[in-house]
Formats: C-alpha cells, structure tokens, sequence
C-alpha cells in the first residue's frame, strides 16, 4: 500500500500552471521512454500494475512519495526532476495544455468527453484546439447582456439598495478618509479640493480634444495620467475628476459580470457624491432644515454647487437613516421611460414580470410626466399624488442632457411632506398606474373612435431589439483605448 503525503495539485482539473499529475505524468513518460523503457517494464520495477502506472502518466491519478522515488529511482533520475514545474519540450506543453482545457468548464460545457493526446494528434490540431478554447472563453467573459440580464441586474442592486437605505457607510468611511488626507476643511468640495485628491492619488490632469468617444475619462495607471476631454469644462469638472478616480480610490478590478459593472457604477456615482457633499457637514444642514420644515433639494443643490440630480441622489443616501424620511427618486426621460429609480416608502411603480422598474413607462400622472407640461422652468414643480398605496408628495425638476431631457424628482409619504418646502402646493394627481386603465390605455370613447382608423410609424428605439454592448467595460472600444494611451504617453 502506498504511504506519504501527495506532492501534487489539488485537483488535475486545476488551471494552476505548478506541478500538478498531469505535469508530472508527462515527465514520467518522457523520461520514461527517453531511457528506453516500456510502460510494463517501468510497472515492474516500481511493483505496480501498468495500468496503474499508465493513469499515473496520463494524470489521472496522483502519486504519493514513496511511489514517485520509487519512478524517480527507476529512471535513473532524482525527485526533483518529477516534480519540475516546466515539460520537458514544446510538445509536452501543447499536451498538457489540451488535457488541461479538456477537464475545465468550457469543455464540459460543450459536453466534450476528454480524450488521450496520443502522439498521432498534429500539433497544429492542439494549437487550433488551444485557440479556440481561448476564443470561447473571450466570448464567454464579453458576452453580450440581454436586457433581461441587465433589468435581473438592475433588480438585484435595487433591493440591496432598499436593504440599506441607500446609504453605504463603508463608501461613507472612503469619502472621510479621502476628505482627511488632503486636508479638506469640510462643506462644498472646490475644484483645487479635487486636484488635491488627484495628485493624492498619484495623478495629474491632462485635458485632451479627442478623447476616445465610448469613454468620460481614461486612467493612465503606468504613468500616472489622468485624460478628461476638453468638452467636460461645459460641465463640472470636479464630478469628472471624481468619478474618473473613484475606481481607483475603491481599489476597482477589472468587472467579471455586467452586475458587476452596474455595481461599480453605482458605488463610483455614490463616492463622488460623498466627496462633493460630505456626510457630517450635509447632515447638519439637513436636520437643521428639518428643524425649521424647510428641507429642498434645490438649497442642497445650490449649496454645493453640484447639479439637482447629484444633490436629489445624495438626499436619497441621508435622509432614511438621518432624518427618519423614507424616500423615493426617479429620472424619467421625456419620452416617458423611467431610467433610474429607486424607493424605501412603499410607493408603487410600475414593474415587468423580473420587477424591473427600468424601461418601464411612468405614469402620465405621476409628477415625474407632469413637469415637462411647466412652462416655468426655473422654479421646482410640487404636486400631491393620490395612489393606491395612499397620498405621496414630489419635488421635480426637468434637466437638459445630450439624450435630450428628464425629469428628476424626489418623493416622500403625505406623513413627511411636512418637512419640506412646497408642501403647501395647490397641485394634485390622481395616479393608478398598477391598473392598466389609469394611462396605459386609452379611454374608450377615443379607442372606440380611432382603433381602426389609426396606424401610426413606431419610431423603435434603436435600443429595443439589441444587446447590450460586450465587454468588460460594456460599450469601450478597447482598441482605440489603447491607442489613445500609447499616442499619448511620455516618451
């Protein structure tokens, strides 16, 4: 019986490029017939059986270490000479590679049975088989989202969300820490805050007119650069620093899944924010608003000088677990699709069957669709909605962005709107948008009048029948990434 511990792998499947049995295996063959010997005549010397020994070589069972001193003495060699990590030639390399792959979860996808390599097979037959493996896994980690993986996504992210009230204390914590290390004296974040925390990080800004397209920003990590294109100077730029060094800051690997990439979206949105309005000086302000009934989004946004849907979302991160306000928000596009949402006070959106709120239609009712009928843009828009889960009240304002205009509003339970400014707003809607004939359907005096006298030209969003974009980085054309870093890049 054999005794001793097992020098190999854990398993022969594994991918670990050490010394596992099929590595170990093909020496023994190599050396094997390199001296001349027959399968049965090194079984004989070790005490084995040659199908044993013939497992052995093929790495399909591990040797224990009295076994392999016993090969080892047989071969004339020494232990060590078994248990080299690199095959003796190129060949053996191709080998163990194929077995390796045979063994993995691609094969076994396809339903391939692994098979012997005997020395018959080509090596140009294993290099090709070694391609298109590695094809099928490039394929397999860039594949494209369906939108119903990426509403699954949305969903599950949605109620981690709710789990937590918005609020992350871990991002919180970063934020703090950031804020310290550059010496921040706390309120509104200025734009030198922001190069402070650039060059804190290592980075310096280089403004730049062709900036890759598919991209807001590109992290020369090598060298230290940071590209921003000349076109963001219309925006603000501290939020474009932010969110450009956020990944970094939260030590961002490569994303693995588009729920992954969703994650790290929303946690590099959530930071910037943090930075731009730091929790303890926000906080104190609101409960100060609070105190005197006059909590608005518009006095956070001009506060800190950051844009109404910066301001709404961060509203949404403090309010449930600082001022005891459950919440909701929702950015709604002026076609009527709802783009972001989220929500911890019961209110009832609408969902598909996977409870997507995302691409859903909002309710003409709702205050997020009757603002875009204000002429007077320059004031907030207050309205009371009455539902089928009870009274709730929103501030909305309509914003400009180069996929044309949305809504973006902020919600709390009739209860709370005693808090905010605007609650004294004569505006009023009924919505029962969880019943089809609220506004989904026409009412019937006009479909009994136009149903068979209408045939519109459905202007299809060109979204509808695709795929999301492939990649690590959904929708980046990595090439002209590339391209752009190595045209750039300090000589």
């Amino acid at each position: 019986m054999d005794t001793g511990v097992s020098l190999t792998a854990p398993s022969a499947a594994s991918d670990d490029e050490g010394v596992d049995t099929l590595t170990i295996g093909k020496r023994i063959r190599q050396l094997r017939t390199a001296r001349g010997l027959t399968l049965d005549e090194l079984a004989a010397a070790v005490g084995r059986a040659p199908s044993q020994m013939s497992m052995i070589e093929n790495g399909r069972r591990e040797a224990k270490l009295t076994l392999l001193q016993a090969i080892a003495r047989a071969l004339g060699t020494g232990l060590d000479a078994l248990l080299d990590a690199e095959p003796l030639d190129e060949r053996a390399s191709l080998e163990i590679a194929v077995e390796r792959a045979m063994r993995g979860s691609t094969f076994q996808a396809l339903g391939i049975t692994p098979f012997r390599v005997g020395k018959t097979v080509p090596d140009e037959a294993l290099a090709a088989m070694l391609a298109l493996q590695a094809e099928i896994e490039r394929l397999r980690d860039e594949r494209s989202a369906t939108p119903e993986e990426a509403r699954r996504a949305n969903v599950a992210l949605r109620r981690l969300m709710r789990t937590q009230d918005n609020h992350f204390p871990e991002l919180e914590r970063t934020a703090s820490e950031i804020l310290a290390a550059v010496d921040h004296p706390g309120g509104p974040l200025t734009q030198r805050a922001a190069s402070d925390i650039a060059a804190y990080l290592g980075f310096s800004l280089h403004y730049v007119p062709d900036l890759p397209q598919t991209t807001r920003s590109i992290a020369d990590v090598k060298n230290g650069r940071l590209y921003l294109s000349t076109r963001v100077a219309k925006g603000d730029p501290r939020a474009s620093v932010l969110q450009a060094l956020s990944s970094r800051m939260l030590g961002h690997t490569e994303p693995t899944s588009y729920g992954e990439f969703l994650r790290q979206r929303v946690e590099t949105n959530y930071l910037t924010g943090a930075l731009l309005m730091p929790e303890a000086h926000v906080v104190a302000a609101l409960r100060d608003a609070k105190a005197r009934r006059a909590l608005s989004i518009e006095d956070l946004r001009d506060a800190y000088s950051v844009s109404y849907e910066t301001a709404a979302h961060r509203f949404t991160n403090l309010a449930t677990v600082h001022l005891g306000i459950p919440v909701h928000f929702l950015k709604v596009h002026e076609s009527g699709t709802i783009t972001k949402a989220y929500e911890n006070d019961d209110v009832n959106f609408p969902t598909d069957r996977l409870g997507s709120i995302e691409g859903q239609m909002c309710c003409r009712r709702w205050t997020s669709r009757v603002v875009f009928d204000e002429d007077d843009r320059f004031n907030p828009y207050y309205q009371y909605t009455d539902t089928g889960n009870g009274t709730y009240w929103c501030t909305a304002r309509v914003e400009q962005s180069s996929e044309g205009a949305h809504s973006v509003s902020v919600g709390v339970r009739f209860d709370d709107t005693k808090w905010f400014r605007g609650r004294d707003t004569p505006n009023r809607g009924v919505s029962r948008h969880a019943v089809e004939v609220c506004c989904r359907r026409p009412p019937a005096e006009l479909e009994a009048a136009w149903r068979d006298n209408a045939w519109p030209n459905v202007r299809t969003p060109r979204t509808l029948l695709a795929t999301l974009p492939t990649g690590a980085f959904p929708g980046v054309d990595t090439t002209e990434v590339y391209e752009f870093l190595e045209a750039h890049a300090p000589r």
